[in-house]
C-alpha cells in the first residue's frame, strides 16, 4: 500500500483524483491532549477495482504541504465521499478553513435507505459488500511512527470499501427518489458555523437543574472563560475545569483566593494563580449581571388537556410511517418533537420541514386536526380519511 510523505507525491495523486467523478476520504486524528484535533493521517481512494487506487497521506511527514489536498477539496467537479463526516469536516474547517465540496456522507444516506439510525461503517460494509473489517487497530495512537502494516491496512480499508458502499447507496437513493432527502440533511454538515464554538454560548452545553438566573449567569461566565482559555492554549476544556467544578463554583460563589481554595472539585490547573484570578473575575462578572441580562432556561410548555393521548397516537403514526418508508423513526421525529407537536398550536419542528414533513409531518398535522384517523388493518396500522 502506498504512503504519501511529500508534497510532490501528494500533488501527483490529487491530479489523478481530479480526473474521477468522486473520491473517498477518511482521517485518523488525536484529541485527547488538545482542544483542536491533531490530524495524523488522511486516507483517500478513487474509483478502482483494487487497493492500488487508495493511498495513505502522512500529514505528520516532515515538510509536507497539504495545499494540493485542499485544492482537490475545493474542486467542484469531484464529489468527496465520507462516512460519519462531522469530525473529519471539523478538522478541515478549523485547521485549514476548507470545506470539502461537493460532499456526500454514507452514514446519512444509509439512514434514509433503511439501515437504521447512525449505522456504523463496519456494519454498513458487512451488509453491503459482505466483507469483514479487521478491528484490531481501532485504538491506535495514530501520531506514532512508523505505522505497522496492520495499522495501514486497517486505515486503508476505511476508504477502499467505502467506494462500494457509496455506489450502492447512490443507486438506492436514485431508485427510491430520495437524493433530495440526503441533500437537505447535509446542509447542516456543510455549514462552517456548525464547527465553531462561541465561548458566550458554551454554557448551554452544561446540564443543570438549577434555573436561578444569578446561578446561570455565573455558569455562563465560567464556561465562557473555560472555552476561551482552552481554545487559546489548545488544551482540552476538561483540563481547565470540568462541568461539575463550574456548577460547584456557581453554587459556592467564592470571592477570594482563600474561598476558592475550599472548592473540592477544582483541579490543579484551576488553582494556578493566573487561572484562579481569571475564575474569580468570571464569578464576579456573573454576580454583577443585571437581572434582565441573566440567562433564562425556557420552561416546558404546559400540557393541554388530551395532549397525552394525542402524543400516543402520534407515536403510533410515527412507527407506522417508519415501517412504511423503511426509515429510522428517530430520524423522522424524536420524543420531544412529538410532545411539542401534541401540545403546541404552532410548533417550529424539524419534522414539519423538508422531506420529514413530506414523509411524516403532513399526516401528523392532519391527525392532530382530526382529518384522518388510525385503524388496525391486515397490513398493520392504516390511515383512514375522516
Amino acid at each position: 500500500m502506498k504512503t504519501i510523505t511529500t508534497t510532490a507525491a501528494l500533488a501527483e495523486f490529487c491530479d489523478i483524483c481530479a480526473k474521477h467523478p468522486y473520491v473517498t476520504v477518511d482521517t485518523e486524528f488525536l484529541r485527547e491532549r488538545t482542544y483542536y484535533s491533531q490530524l495524523c493521517l488522511v486516507q483517500m481512494a478513487y474509483p478502482g477495482a483494487d487497493d492500488s487506487s487508495g493511498v495513505l497521506i502522512d500529514t505528520l511527514a516532515e515538510g509536507i504541504d497539504l495545499a494540493p489536498l485542499y485544492a482537490l477539496f475545493r474542486n467542484e467537479n469531484v464529489l468527496k465521499v465520507f462516512h460519519a463526516a462531522r469530525q473529519d469536516l471539523e478538522i478541515f474547517v478549523l485547521n485549514a478553513g476548507v470545506m470539502p465540496t461537493p460532499f456526500f456522507d454514507t452514514q446519512v444516506a444509509a439512514m434514509v435507505c433503511g439501515f437504521g439510525d447512525q449505522v456504523g461503517y463496519d456494519t454498513l460494509v458487512r451488509k453491503i459488500t459482505r466483507a469483514n473489517i479487521d478491528k484490531s487497530s481501532r485504538f491506535t495512537d495514530w501520531s506514532r511512527r512508523p505505522l505497522s502494516d496492520a495499522q495501514k491496512s486497517y486505515a486503508l480499508a476505511d476508504v477502499t470499501h467505502l467506494r462500494d458502499v457509496y455506489e450502492y447507496l447512490a443507486a438506492e437513493l436514485e431508485r427510491r427518489k430520495r437524493s433530495h432527502w440526503v441533500k437537505e440533511e447535509l446542509a447542516v454538515l456543510t455549514d462552517p458555523a456548525t464547527y465553531k464554538v462561541d465561548p458566550e454560548t458554551a454554557w448551554q452545553r452544561i446540564k443543570t437543574r438549577n434555573n436561578n438566573g444569578r446561578f446561570l449567569a455565573i455558569v455562563r461566565e465560567l464556561a465562557a472563560f473555560r472555552e476561551a482559555d482552552a481554545q487559546s492554549r489548545d488544551v482540552p476544556r476538561s483540563r481547565v475545569m470540568k462541568d461539575d467544578a463550574i456548577l460547584e463554583l456557581a453554587a459556592l460563589r467564592p470571592g477570594t483566593l482563600e474561598e476558592l481554595g475550599r472548592a473540592r472539585l477544582l483541579q490543579r490547573e484551576g488553582r494556578k494563580p493566573a487561572v484562579s484570578e481569571a475564575i474569580l473575575a468570571a464569578i464576579a462578572r456573573g454576580m454583577a449581571t443585571p437581572g434582565k441580562e441573566q440567562p433564562k432556561v425556557a420552561e416546558a410548555p404546559q400540557r393541554k388537556q388530551g395532549s397525552g393521548a394525542l402524543g400516543d397516537l402520534l407515536r403510533v403514526l410515527l412507527k407506522a410511517k417508519s415501517e412504511e418508508t423503511d426509515v429510522a423513526a428517530k430520524l423522522l421525529a424524536n420524543a420531544a418533537d412529538l410532545e411539542a407537536l401534541a401540545s403546541d398550536d404552532d410548533p417550529d419542528l424539524p419534522c414539519l420541514k423538508g422531506w420529514r414533513r413530506e414523509v411524516f409531518g403532513e399526516d401528523a398535522l392532519r391527525l392532530k386536526a382530526g382529518k384522518i384517523a388510525l385503524s388496525a388493518g391486515p397490513n398493520g396500522v392504516e390511515i383512514v380519511a375522516r
